[in-house]
């Protein structure tokens, strides 16, 4: 249905487009495998979408592993009014990580993904005493083309963590993926989850879930047989 990813180098980015952004870790290496390694990756996510820089994010991460929150709102604030990316959703992955991105200025997404990247192999490689890359190479990039596309990039996005059995069905429930924030009353991040795109679309949470629910995206050959369907392509990262 949709072209499959290709390296970051071979696409055009400009301010006000929208992008499916992913990386997963050399050779299938595991990217995250601890509640702290997960959360200092979503910190970076979340919060690196404008220039500034944070001194102690080992202390942002530890307070949202016992508050589930970072930031206070006025922080968070200041960092919407900066940004050089907008994030509309994510998932992260043990060995790869998805992310819905529109861009804000010339070369914002390619400065954001840097930062991801180098702040968080720093991080993992002194965790881990080891030094070296941790991802497999230039991120991945697909150009959202159609409003069509959007909606299905947000529900592959959010289907992601359905490949775990002990999540397939409960995706809502995954605390490292966007899903929960789009179907609470309230998103854990509302000055810096650009959701208008997608919830202006739907009448409110429940319906979006059920939108996601519903889709064909990340289904498995065997599931999309029972449907009498054909593997449609799409993202297969």
């Amino acid at each position: 249905m949709y072209a499959k990813c290709m390296p970051s180098r071979k696409i055009t980015f400009a301010p006000g487009e929208y992008y499916h952004l992913c990386n997963r870790g050399l050779d299938g290496r595991l990217i995250a495998s601890t509640d702290r390694e997960y959360a200092r990756l979503l910190f970076l996510i979340v919060f690196l979408q404008s220039t500034r820089a944070y001194s102690h994010p080992s202390r942002e991460v530890s307070d949202f592993i016992k508050t589930g929150k970072f930031l206070d709102v006025a922080e968070e604030q200041l960092i919407a009014s900066e940004r050089t990316v907008s994030l509309v959703c994510f998932c992260i992955m043990k060995n790869h990580f998805h992310l819905l991105v529109r861009e804000e200025i010339d070369d914002g997404i390619s400065w954001y993904l840097q930062r991801i990247e180098n702040a968080y192999t720093r991080y993992f490689n002194l965790s881990h005493e080891r030094r070296g890359h941790l991802f497999q190479g230039p991120f991945r990039a697909v150009h959202i083309e159609t409003n069509d596309q959007l909606l299905y990039t947000s529900a592959y996005i959010h289907r992601n963590p359905r490949e775990i059995k002990k999540w397939k069905d409960r995706e809502h429930l995954y605390q490292w993926s966007s899903l929960s924030d789009y179907i609470a009353t309230k998103s854990r991040w509302p000055s810096l989850l650009c959701q208008e795109p997608i919830m202006s679309q739907f009448d409110n949470g429940q319906d979006y879930k059920n939108y996601v629910s519903s889709s064909i995206a990340k289904l498995s050959p065997e599931e999309l047989n029972e449907l009498n369907l054909s593997n449609i392509g799409g993202w297969t990262f």
